[in-house]
């Protein structure tokens, strides 16, 4: 008896550091800030906004350079669902090529922007690739 409780009593140990182990390796992959999540914040902070369209591959291409941190850039859809036509503060704003970024100071730009140039725009601090 005192045998069945020394094994039951290891075999709880280890489950439990192997779910605290899951736990962590999960946090690590999904969950946690992403390299450019402040970054992509500070866009909107400092007045800049995207517009883009869902089915455009230039604004895909302009989200896929944020990776996990596009969902805070300070985007605007302009595309109905249908792909058919354009919300009202697309056709308000006169954006006729996707990607537009404009500016807190007024200025806009349009197509792929890197995001050296989105710093250097914005003043926003881009975040410097870390040596492993």
């Amino acid at each position: 008896m005192e045998q069945l409780n020394k094994t039951t009593f290891i075999g709880g140990i280890i489950l439990l550091i192997l779910t605290i182990g899951l736990l962590f390796y999960a946090s690590k992959v999904s969950g946690g800030p992403s390299k450019y999540d402040g970054f992509a914040q500070c866009l909107g902070q400092k007045g800049a906004t995207f517009y883009g369209a869902f089915w455009c591959p230039h604004c895909q291409k302009q989200k896929a350079l944020f990776g996990k941190s596009k969902q805070y850039l300070p985007y605007v859809e302009c595309s109905t669902p249908d792909s058919r036509g354009q919300t009202p503060i697309c056709i308000e704003r006169k954006i006729t090529t996707y990607p537009t970024w404009y500016f807190g100071d007024t200025s806009s730009s349009t197509g792929e922007i890197s995001l050296s140039v989105l710093a250097e725009k914005t003043g926003c601090v881009l975040p410097t690739e870390t040596v492993k």
